[in-house]
Protein backbone atom coordinates (compact mmCIF):
# COMPACT_ATOMS: atom_id res chain seq x y z
CA UNK A 1 0.00 0.00 0.00
CA UNK A 2 1.22 3.14 -1.51
CA UNK A 3 2.11 6.17 1.59
CA UNK A 4 2.07 9.79 1.24
CA UNK A 5 5.27 11.57 2.46
CA UNK A 6 4.16 12.89 6.28
CA UNK A 7 4.57 16.39 5.35
CA UNK A 8 1.39 16.23 3.40
CA UNK A 9 -0.21 14.53 6.33
CA UNK A 10 1.27 17.92 8.83
CA UNK A 11 0.71 20.81 6.06
CA UNK A 12 -2.92 19.80 4.59
CA UNK A 13 -4.45 20.99 7.85
CA UNK A 14 -2.78 24.43 7.50
CA UNK A 15 -3.72 24.50 3.82
CA UNK A 16 -7.08 24.08 5.05
CA UNK A 17 -6.87 26.33 7.83
CA UNK A 18 -5.16 29.18 5.81
CA UNK A 19 -8.40 28.50 3.03
CA UNK A 20 -10.51 29.14 5.95
CA UNK A 21 -8.38 32.01 7.14
CA UNK A 22 -9.08 33.84 3.58
CA UNK A 23 -12.79 32.83 3.42
CA UNK A 24 -12.96 34.16 6.97
CA UNK A 25 -11.43 37.55 6.36
CA UNK A 26 -13.92 37.85 2.85
CA UNK A 27 -16.81 37.40 5.43
CA UNK A 28 -17.61 34.45 3.36
CA UNK A 29 -17.64 31.28 6.01
CA UNK A 30 -19.00 28.38 6.71
CA UNK A 31 -17.82 26.57 9.94
CA UNK A 32 -19.64 23.27 11.39
CA UNK A 33 -22.94 23.37 9.30
CA UNK A 34 -23.25 27.46 9.70
CA UNK A 35 -24.89 28.67 6.71
CA UNK A 36 -22.84 30.53 4.18
CA UNK A 37 -23.44 34.06 3.87
CA UNK A 38 -21.92 37.08 2.26
CA UNK A 39 -21.40 39.62 5.52
CA UNK A 40 -21.28 42.83 2.82
CA UNK A 41 -24.04 45.16 3.92
CA UNK A 42 -23.93 47.35 0.83
CA UNK A 43 -22.34 50.95 0.89
CA UNK A 44 -24.19 52.96 3.86
CA UNK A 45 -23.18 56.89 3.55
CA UNK A 46 -21.96 57.97 7.01
CA UNK A 47 -24.29 59.78 9.41
CA UNK A 48 -22.00 62.86 9.77
CA UNK A 49 -23.00 63.57 6.02
CA UNK A 50 -26.12 62.31 5.71
CA UNK A 51 -29.72 64.64 6.20
CA UNK A 52 -33.34 64.17 6.14
CA UNK A 53 -34.96 65.53 3.41
CA UNK A 54 -37.97 64.54 4.16
CA UNK A 55 -40.40 67.49 5.72
CA UNK A 56 -41.72 67.26 9.17
CA UNK A 57 -44.81 67.49 10.39
CA UNK A 58 -46.07 67.90 13.83
CA UNK A 59 -45.22 65.48 16.23
CA UNK A 60 -47.30 63.97 19.38
CA UNK A 61 -45.08 65.36 21.62
CA UNK A 62 -41.82 63.80 22.88
CA UNK A 63 -41.61 62.00 19.72
CA UNK A 64 -42.49 58.87 18.71
CA UNK A 65 -40.18 55.88 19.62
CA UNK A 66 -40.42 52.26 18.50
CA UNK A 67 -39.00 49.10 20.41
CA UNK A 68 -35.96 47.82 17.60
CA UNK A 69 -35.84 44.10 18.67
CA UNK A 70 -33.31 41.51 18.06
CA UNK A 71 -34.54 37.99 18.35
CA UNK A 72 -34.58 37.32 14.88
CA UNK A 73 -32.61 34.82 12.44
CA UNK A 74 -31.33 37.11 10.06
CA UNK A 75 -30.68 40.42 11.35
CA UNK A 76 -30.65 43.88 9.24
CA UNK A 77 -27.23 45.76 9.33
CA UNK A 78 -27.42 48.22 12.24
CA UNK A 79 -26.81 51.23 9.70
CA UNK A 80 -29.49 50.23 7.50
CA UNK A 81 -31.88 49.99 10.09
CA UNK A 82 -30.86 53.56 11.73
CA UNK A 83 -30.68 55.51 8.49
CA UNK A 84 -34.52 53.88 8.01
CA UNK A 85 -35.58 55.39 11.59
CA UNK A 86 -34.11 58.82 10.54
CA UNK A 87 -35.95 58.46 7.24
CA UNK A 88 -38.95 58.29 9.41
CA UNK A 89 -38.55 60.75 11.84
CA UNK A 90 -38.50 58.41 14.56
CA UNK A 91 -36.57 60.37 17.25
CA UNK A 92 -36.40 57.61 20.00
CA UNK A 93 -35.33 53.77 19.75
CA UNK A 94 -36.05 51.19 22.95
CA UNK A 95 -33.21 48.09 22.81
CA UNK A 96 -33.76 44.76 24.86
CA UNK A 97 -30.24 44.71 25.21
CA UNK A 98 -26.81 46.60 24.87
CA UNK A 99 -25.31 45.38 21.69
CA UNK A 100 -22.58 46.99 20.56
CA UNK A 101 -22.67 47.05 16.89
CA UNK A 102 -26.20 48.60 17.31
CA UNK A 103 -25.28 51.32 19.73
CA UNK A 104 -22.10 52.58 17.62
CA UNK A 105 -24.90 52.51 14.32
CA UNK A 106 -27.02 55.01 16.69
CA UNK A 107 -23.65 57.16 17.20
CA UNK A 108 -24.61 60.84 15.89
CA UNK A 109 -28.12 59.57 14.41
CA UNK A 110 -29.51 62.44 16.90
CA UNK A 111 -31.92 59.23 18.10
CA UNK A 112 -32.66 58.94 21.75
CA UNK A 113 -31.84 55.21 23.40
CA UNK A 114 -33.35 53.08 25.88
CA UNK A 115 -30.83 50.45 26.59
CA UNK A 116 -32.19 47.08 28.54
CA UNK A 117 -30.58 44.76 30.70
CA UNK A 118 -32.29 41.52 30.40
CA UNK A 119 -34.29 39.60 33.62
CA UNK A 120 -30.99 37.22 33.19
CA UNK A 121 -28.65 39.59 34.37
CA UNK A 122 -30.31 40.63 37.27
CA UNK A 123 -29.55 38.63 39.78
CA UNK A 124 -25.79 39.46 39.18
CA UNK A 125 -26.55 43.13 39.19
CA UNK A 126 -28.13 42.55 42.60
CA UNK A 127 -25.26 40.85 44.34
CA UNK A 128 -22.80 42.98 42.67
CA UNK A 129 -22.24 46.29 42.86
CA UNK A 130 -18.77 46.24 40.96
CA UNK A 131 -20.96 44.52 38.08
CA UNK A 132 -23.25 47.02 38.01
CA UNK A 133 -20.52 49.79 37.59
CA UNK A 134 -18.60 47.69 34.99
CA UNK A 135 -22.22 47.20 32.86
CA UNK A 136 -22.41 51.14 32.95
CA UNK A 137 -18.89 52.00 32.05
CA UNK A 138 -19.14 49.41 28.88
CA UNK A 139 -22.56 49.84 27.30
CA UNK A 140 -23.44 53.36 28.77
CA UNK A 141 -20.50 55.73 29.27
CA UNK A 142 -18.40 54.50 26.65
CA UNK A 143 -21.03 54.70 23.75
CA UNK A 144 -22.01 58.42 25.14
CA UNK A 145 -18.41 59.29 25.40
CA UNK A 146 -16.60 57.70 22.64
CA UNK A 147 -19.80 56.94 19.66
CA UNK A 148 -21.65 60.45 20.80
CA UNK A 149 -24.63 58.12 21.30
CA UNK A 150 -27.92 59.86 23.11
CA UNK A 151 -28.52 57.45 25.76
CA UNK A 152 -31.11 58.71 27.98
CA UNK A 153 -33.08 55.80 30.04
CA UNK A 154 -31.59 52.27 31.35
CA UNK A 155 -34.56 49.87 31.53
CA UNK A 156 -33.55 47.21 33.98
CA UNK A 157 -35.19 44.34 33.33
CA UNK A 158 -38.27 43.16 31.16
CA UNK A 159 -41.41 43.18 32.63
CA UNK A 160 -39.82 41.55 35.83
CA UNK A 161 -42.98 41.12 38.19
CA UNK A 162 -45.14 39.38 35.06
CA UNK A 163 -47.61 37.30 36.75
CA UNK A 164 -46.11 33.92 34.60
CA UNK A 165 -42.71 34.45 35.74
CA UNK A 166 -44.19 33.07 39.45
CA UNK A 167 -42.24 35.85 41.41
CA UNK A 168 -38.89 34.88 39.89
CA UNK A 169 -37.35 38.38 39.90
CA UNK A 170 -39.22 39.94 42.80
CA UNK A 171 -36.11 39.88 44.79
CA UNK A 172 -33.80 40.97 42.52
CA UNK A 173 -35.12 43.90 40.32
CA UNK A 174 -34.86 46.57 42.81
CA UNK A 175 -31.47 45.74 44.37
CA UNK A 176 -30.37 45.44 40.54
CA UNK A 177 -32.22 48.96 39.80
CA UNK A 178 -30.40 50.70 42.98
CA UNK A 179 -27.24 49.31 41.82
CA UNK A 180 -27.54 50.43 38.38
CA UNK A 181 -28.30 53.85 39.56
CA UNK A 182 -25.29 53.89 42.13
CA UNK A 183 -23.17 53.35 38.96
CA UNK A 184 -24.98 55.99 37.06
CA UNK A 185 -23.88 58.52 39.87
CA UNK A 186 -20.24 57.49 40.38
CA UNK A 187 -20.34 58.00 36.65
CA UNK A 188 -21.68 61.17 37.03
CA UNK A 189 -23.88 60.30 34.28
CA UNK A 190 -27.31 60.88 37.28
CA UNK A 191 -28.58 63.91 35.07
CA UNK A 192 -28.29 62.87 31.76
CA UNK A 193 -29.13 59.07 32.33
CA UNK A 194 -32.61 57.50 34.04
CA UNK A 195 -33.44 54.57 34.81
CA UNK A 196 -36.42 52.52 34.94
CA UNK A 197 -37.97 49.12 34.84
CA UNK A 198 -40.59 48.35 31.99
CA UNK A 199 -43.53 46.78 33.74
CA UNK A 200 -46.55 44.60 32.24
CA UNK A 201 -50.21 45.87 32.71
CA UNK A 202 -50.55 43.38 34.96
CA UNK A 203 -48.79 45.02 38.17
CA UNK A 204 -51.98 46.53 38.87
CA UNK A 205 -55.67 46.01 38.39
CA UNK A 206 -58.81 47.89 39.42
CA UNK A 207 -61.71 46.44 42.01
CA UNK A 208 -64.47 48.41 40.50
CA UNK A 209 -63.90 47.69 36.61
CA UNK A 210 -63.41 51.72 36.80
CA UNK A 211 -60.08 53.61 36.26
CA UNK A 212 -60.79 55.13 39.79
CA UNK A 213 -60.37 51.76 41.55
CA UNK A 214 -57.13 51.15 40.44
CA UNK A 215 -54.24 49.95 42.82
CA UNK A 216 -51.21 47.89 42.71
CA UNK A 217 -51.55 43.86 42.96
CA UNK A 218 -51.65 42.28 46.33
CA UNK A 219 -49.31 40.35 45.70
CA UNK A 220 -46.71 42.36 44.72
CA UNK A 221 -47.84 46.00 46.31
CA UNK A 222 -44.85 46.08 48.62
CA UNK A 223 -42.14 45.58 46.12
CA UNK A 224 -44.07 47.99 43.23
CA UNK A 225 -44.01 51.27 46.28
CA UNK A 226 -40.62 50.29 47.19
CA UNK A 227 -39.75 50.28 43.07
CA UNK A 228 -41.79 53.95 42.42
CA UNK A 229 -40.53 55.76 45.60
CA UNK A 230 -37.37 55.14 44.25
CA UNK A 231 -38.23 56.16 40.62
CA UNK A 232 -39.82 58.95 42.17
CA UNK A 233 -36.57 60.11 44.45
CA UNK A 234 -34.55 59.83 41.46
CA UNK A 235 -36.82 61.76 38.99
CA UNK A 236 -37.19 58.42 36.93
CA UNK A 237 -40.32 57.88 34.59
CA UNK A 238 -42.47 54.73 35.41
CA UNK A 239 -42.35 52.43 32.45
CA UNK A 240 -45.32 50.52 31.78
CA UNK A 241 -46.48 47.95 28.53
CA UNK A 242 -50.01 48.06 27.22
CA UNK A 243 -51.76 45.60 25.35
CA UNK A 244 -55.72 45.80 24.19
CA UNK A 245 -54.71 43.27 21.73
CA UNK A 246 -53.80 40.90 24.58
CA UNK A 247 -57.66 41.70 26.32
CA UNK A 248 -59.00 40.59 22.94
CA UNK A 249 -56.85 37.29 22.38
CA UNK A 250 -57.28 36.56 25.88
CA UNK A 251 -61.13 37.25 26.97
CA UNK A 252 -63.68 36.13 24.04
CA UNK A 253 -66.30 38.27 25.41
CA UNK A 254 -63.66 41.22 25.58
CA UNK A 255 -66.01 43.74 23.30
CA UNK A 256 -64.08 44.41 20.24
CA UNK A 257 -64.54 47.97 19.40
CA UNK A 258 -63.12 48.97 23.03
CA UNK A 259 -59.84 48.07 22.04
CA UNK A 260 -59.72 50.84 18.91
CA UNK A 261 -59.67 54.81 19.14
CA UNK A 262 -62.72 55.44 16.48
CA UNK A 263 -65.07 56.15 19.34
CA UNK A 264 -67.47 53.20 18.55
CA UNK A 265 -67.94 51.68 21.26
CA UNK A 266 -69.90 52.67 24.38
CA UNK A 267 -68.43 54.83 26.52
CA UNK A 268 -67.26 53.54 30.74
CA UNK A 269 -68.12 56.27 32.90
CA UNK A 270 -65.63 57.05 35.43
CA UNK A 271 -66.94 59.59 37.93
CA UNK A 272 -67.73 61.90 34.72
CA UNK A 273 -64.88 60.85 33.14
CA UNK A 274 -65.41 58.70 29.80
CA UNK A 275 -63.99 56.19 28.34
CA UNK A 276 -64.24 55.28 24.75
CA UNK A 277 -61.28 53.00 24.47
CA UNK A 278 -59.06 50.40 26.58
CA UNK A 279 -56.30 52.39 26.29
CA UNK A 280 -57.25 55.32 28.06
CA UNK A 281 -59.02 53.62 30.93
CA UNK A 282 -55.62 51.20 31.23
CA UNK A 283 -53.23 54.30 31.26
CA UNK A 284 -55.86 56.24 33.84
CA UNK A 285 -55.92 52.77 36.23
CA UNK A 286 -52.02 53.16 36.32
CA UNK A 287 -52.63 56.81 37.03
CA UNK A 288 -54.95 55.93 40.03
CA UNK A 289 -52.60 53.56 41.34
CA UNK A 290 -49.85 55.85 41.60
CA UNK A 291 -52.06 58.42 43.04
CA UNK A 292 -53.27 56.06 45.46
CA UNK A 293 -50.18 55.92 46.94
CA UNK A 294 -48.76 59.42 46.78
CA UNK A 295 -47.10 59.47 43.50
CA UNK A 296 -49.64 61.11 41.29
CA UNK A 297 -47.00 63.02 39.68
CA UNK A 298 -44.58 60.44 38.94
CA UNK A 299 -44.12 60.94 34.96
CA UNK A 300 -45.29 57.44 32.37
CA UNK A 301 -43.85 56.29 30.09
CA UNK A 302 -45.59 53.82 27.02
CA UNK A 303 -42.66 51.35 26.48
CA UNK A 304 -44.79 49.11 23.86
CA UNK A 305 -48.13 49.21 22.55
CA UNK A 306 -48.95 48.04 18.99
CA UNK A 307 -51.06 44.98 16.84
CA UNK A 308 -49.70 42.26 15.60
CA UNK A 309 -50.29 40.96 11.62
CA UNK A 310 -50.62 37.38 12.07
CA UNK A 311 -50.94 34.11 14.42
CA UNK A 312 -54.15 34.93 15.55
CA UNK A 313 -57.63 35.57 14.05
CA UNK A 314 -57.57 39.00 15.14
CA UNK A 315 -54.14 39.49 14.12
CA UNK A 316 -54.01 41.08 10.36
CA UNK A 317 -53.03 44.06 8.59
CA UNK A 318 -56.33 45.53 8.71
CA UNK A 319 -56.40 45.32 12.05
CA UNK A 320 -53.24 46.64 13.40
CA UNK A 321 -53.30 49.32 10.52
CA UNK A 322 -56.30 50.35 12.28
CA UNK A 323 -54.94 50.23 15.78
CA UNK A 324 -51.83 51.73 15.69
CA UNK A 325 -52.68 54.40 12.72
CA UNK A 326 -55.43 55.26 15.39
CA UNK A 327 -53.33 55.51 18.35
CA UNK A 328 -51.06 57.75 16.42
CA UNK A 329 -54.27 60.23 15.64
CA UNK A 330 -55.30 60.00 19.23
CA UNK A 331 -51.75 61.36 20.82
CA UNK A 332 -51.43 63.67 17.92
CA UNK A 333 -51.23 67.49 18.88
CA UNK A 334 -50.34 66.61 22.54
CA UNK A 335 -53.11 65.27 23.10
CA UNK A 336 -52.98 62.86 26.61
CA UNK A 337 -55.85 60.62 28.62
CA UNK A 338 -58.67 61.70 30.71
CA UNK A 339 -56.68 61.70 33.91
CA UNK A 340 -53.44 62.60 32.20
CA UNK A 341 -54.24 65.44 29.89
CA UNK A 342 -50.39 65.66 29.03
CA UNK A 343 -48.69 64.48 25.98
CA UNK A 344 -48.22 60.52 26.05
CA UNK A 345 -44.31 59.52 25.79
CA UNK A 346 -44.63 56.08 23.83
CA UNK A 347 -42.85 53.29 21.89
CA UNK A 348 -44.57 51.28 19.01
CA UNK A 349 -44.43 47.56 19.51
CA UNK A 350 -42.22 46.87 17.81
CA UNK A 351 -40.22 48.05 14.57
CA UNK A 352 -39.43 44.59 12.99
CA UNK A 353 -40.39 41.14 13.11
CA UNK A 354 -38.85 38.87 15.16
CA UNK A 355 -38.84 35.16 13.78
CA UNK A 356 -37.02 33.86 16.66
CA UNK A 357 -39.23 35.11 19.13
CA UNK A 358 -40.72 32.38 21.41
CA UNK A 359 -44.39 31.64 20.91
CA UNK A 360 -45.39 30.39 24.02
CA UNK A 361 -47.89 32.97 24.66
CA UNK A 362 -49.61 32.63 20.92
CA UNK A 363 -48.05 32.65 17.13
CA UNK A 364 -48.66 36.23 16.56
CA UNK A 365 -45.56 37.16 18.56
CA UNK A 366 -43.18 36.97 15.96
CA UNK A 367 -45.84 39.42 14.18
CA UNK A 368 -45.38 42.66 16.00
CA UNK A 369 -43.27 44.94 13.53
CA UNK A 370 -44.56 47.60 11.59
CA UNK A 371 -42.48 46.56 9.02
CA UNK A 372 -41.94 42.94 8.05
CA UNK A 373 -38.30 41.00 8.55
CA UNK A 374 -36.67 42.62 5.20
CA UNK A 375 -37.55 46.49 6.87
CA UNK A 376 -40.12 46.71 4.22
CA UNK A 377 -43.72 48.42 5.57
CA UNK A 378 -46.49 45.97 6.00
CA UNK A 379 -48.93 48.67 5.70
CA UNK A 380 -49.96 52.39 5.44
CA UNK A 381 -49.31 53.93 8.59
CA UNK A 382 -48.67 58.38 8.94
CA UNK A 383 -46.59 58.54 12.14
CA UNK A 384 -47.24 62.28 11.41
CA UNK A 385 -43.54 62.56 11.46
CA UNK A 386 -43.49 63.02 7.65
CA UNK A 387 -45.48 63.67 4.22
CA UNK A 388 -45.70 60.03 3.41
CA UNK A 389 -46.21 56.92 4.98
CA UNK A 390 -43.72 54.63 6.54
CA UNK A 391 -40.43 54.66 4.54
CA UNK A 392 -38.77 51.32 3.77
CA UNK A 393 -35.47 50.07 4.47
CA UNK A 394 -32.67 50.66 1.60
CA UNK A 395 -30.34 48.89 -0.27
CA UNK A 396 -31.36 45.54 1.21
CA UNK A 397 -29.83 42.85 -0.02
CA UNK A 398 -31.64 39.17 -0.25
CA UNK A 399 -30.69 35.71 -1.42
CA UNK A 400 -31.55 34.38 -4.83
CA UNK A 401 -35.45 33.94 -6.07
CA UNK A 402 -35.84 30.37 -5.22
CA UNK A 403 -37.86 28.37 -2.68
CA UNK A 404 -37.99 24.89 -1.06
CA UNK A 405 -41.48 23.25 -2.19
CA UNK A 406 -43.15 19.85 -1.80
CA UNK A 407 -42.09 17.93 -4.80
CA UNK A 408 -45.37 17.80 -7.28
CA UNK A 409 -45.17 13.97 -7.66
CA UNK A 410 -44.60 13.44 -4.16
CA UNK A 411 -47.27 10.62 -2.20
CA UNK A 412 -49.44 12.74 0.26
CA UNK A 413 -49.51 9.08 2.15
CA UNK A 414 -46.21 9.31 2.42
CA UNK A 415 -44.75 8.40 6.61
CA UNK A 416 -42.08 10.57 6.02
CA UNK A 417 -44.23 13.93 5.37
CA UNK A 418 -45.79 14.36 8.63
CA UNK A 419 -42.37 14.11 10.76
CA UNK A 420 -40.31 16.30 8.13
CA UNK A 421 -43.14 19.20 8.51
CA UNK A 422 -42.82 18.78 12.33
CA UNK A 423 -38.86 19.30 11.82
CA UNK A 424 -39.08 22.38 10.05
CA UNK A 425 -41.69 23.92 11.84
CA UNK A 426 -39.36 23.02 14.89
CA UNK A 427 -36.78 24.93 13.57
CA UNK A 428 -38.08 27.85 11.71
CA UNK A 429 -41.19 29.92 11.31
CA UNK A 430 -44.75 28.48 10.65
CA UNK A 431 -47.16 30.54 12.71
CA UNK A 432 -49.04 31.82 9.72
CA UNK A 433 -49.76 28.48 9.37
CA UNK A 434 -53.31 28.15 11.01
CA UNK A 435 -56.82 29.43 10.83
CA UNK A 436 -57.60 32.50 9.80
CA UNK A 437 -53.61 33.42 9.58
CA UNK A 438 -52.45 35.02 6.50
CA UNK A 439 -51.65 31.16 5.12
CA UNK A 440 -54.78 29.78 6.80
CA UNK A 441 -56.17 29.18 3.45
CA UNK A 442 -53.62 26.57 1.85
CA UNK A 443 -54.46 22.90 0.86
CA UNK A 444 -52.25 20.32 2.53
CA UNK A 445 -49.65 20.38 0.30
CA UNK A 446 -49.12 24.17 0.21
CA UNK A 447 -48.85 23.82 4.08
CA UNK A 448 -45.92 21.52 3.67
CA UNK A 449 -44.39 23.64 1.14
CA UNK A 450 -44.59 26.89 3.43
CA UNK A 451 -42.90 24.69 5.92
CA UNK A 452 -39.92 23.32 3.94
CA UNK A 453 -39.47 26.89 2.49
CA UNK A 454 -39.33 28.72 5.96
CA UNK A 455 -36.87 26.03 7.10
CA UNK A 456 -34.42 25.84 3.31
CA UNK A 457 -34.81 30.24 3.70
CA UNK A 458 -34.03 30.35 7.59
CA UNK A 459 -31.18 28.14 6.59
CA UNK A 460 -29.76 30.23 3.52
CA UNK A 461 -31.10 28.52 0.79
CA UNK A 462 -28.71 25.75 1.61
CA UNK A 463 -29.31 22.51 -0.53
CA UNK A 464 -29.08 20.40 1.79
CA UNK A 465 -31.99 22.31 3.72
CA UNK A 466 -34.52 21.16 1.07
CA UNK A 467 -33.73 17.64 1.18
CA UNK A 468 -36.41 16.27 3.64
CA UNK A 469 -35.76 13.00 2.76
CA UNK A 470 -36.40 13.35 -1.27
CA UNK A 471 -39.55 15.28 -0.61
CA UNK A 472 -38.57 18.92 -1.26
CA UNK A 473 -37.24 20.31 -4.65
CA UNK A 474 -36.01 23.97 -5.18
CA UNK A 475 -38.41 25.94 -7.54
CA UNK A 476 -37.58 29.26 -9.04
CA UNK A 477 -41.39 29.55 -9.47
CA UNK A 478 -42.97 32.04 -6.55
CA UNK A 479 -45.19 30.05 -4.86
CA UNK A 480 -47.12 32.42 -3.21
CA UNK A 481 -50.71 32.95 -3.38
CA UNK A 482 -53.50 35.57 -1.96
CA UNK A 483 -52.64 36.44 1.49
CA UNK A 484 -50.02 33.75 2.03
CA UNK A 485 -46.37 34.98 1.25
CA UNK A 486 -43.96 32.55 0.78
CA UNK A 487 -40.40 34.51 1.62
CA UNK A 488 -37.03 35.04 0.16
CA UNK A 489 -34.41 35.77 3.04
CA UNK A 490 -32.45 38.27 3.33
CA UNK A 491 -28.79 38.06 3.67
CA UNK A 492 -27.55 37.91 7.19
CA UNK A 493 -25.46 40.31 9.08
CA UNK A 494 -23.24 39.13 11.83
CA UNK A 495 -21.81 41.65 14.05
CA UNK A 496 -17.87 42.03 14.75
CA UNK A 497 -18.35 39.57 18.23
CA UNK A 498 -20.57 36.94 16.09
CA UNK A 499 -17.58 37.35 13.47
CA UNK A 500 -14.72 36.79 16.02
CA UNK A 501 -16.98 34.11 17.64
CA UNK A 502 -17.05 32.53 14.09
CA UNK A 503 -12.94 32.62 13.95
CA UNK A 504 -12.43 31.25 17.42
CA UNK A 505 -14.34 28.75 16.19
CA UNK A 506 -12.39 27.99 13.04
CA UNK A 507 -9.04 28.10 14.81
CA UNK A 508 -10.34 25.27 16.99
CA UNK A 509 -11.87 23.48 13.56
CA UNK A 510 -7.98 23.65 12.25
CA UNK A 511 -5.96 22.82 15.43
CA UNK A 512 -8.56 19.56 15.57
CA UNK A 513 -7.53 18.67 12.11
CA UNK A 514 -4.04 19.47 13.13
CA UNK A 515 -4.10 17.03 16.33
CA UNK A 516 -6.23 14.26 14.28
CA UNK A 517 -3.62 14.47 11.64
CA UNK A 518 -0.20 13.92 13.90
CA UNK A 519 -2.17 10.90 15.81
CA UNK A 520 -2.78 9.62 12.55
CA UNK A 521 0.44 9.86 11.36
CA UNK A 522 1.82 8.23 14.49
CA UNK A 523 -0.13 5.18 13.89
Amino acid sequence: MQMFPSFVFYSLPFFIFFLLLGAQLNGFIPILGESIVDNEAGNIESFSSFEVTTERQNVAAGGIGANWGSQTSHNLPPDIVVRMLRENGIQKVKLFDADYDTLRALGKSGIEVMVGIPNDMLSSFASSPKAAEKWVSENVSHHMTTNNVIIRYVAVGNEPFLATYNGSFLGTTYPALKNVQDALNKARLSNQVKVTVPLNADVYSTSTTFPSGGDFRTDIHDFMIQIVRFLSENGAPFTVNIYPFISLYTDSNFPVEYAFFDGNASPLNDGGMSYYNMFDANHDTLVWALQKNGFGNLPIIIGEIGWPTDGDRNANLQYAQRFNQGFMTHISGGKGTPMRPSPINAYLFSLIDEDEKSIDPGNFERHWGVLGYDGQPKYSLNLGTTNSGLIAARNVTYLENKWCILKPNANPDDPQIAPSVSYACSLADCTSLGYQTSCGNLDSAGNISYAFNSYYQKNNQLDVACKFSGLGTVTKVNPSTGSCQFKVMIQAYYSDAQQISGFIRMLTLALVLVLTTILLCDL
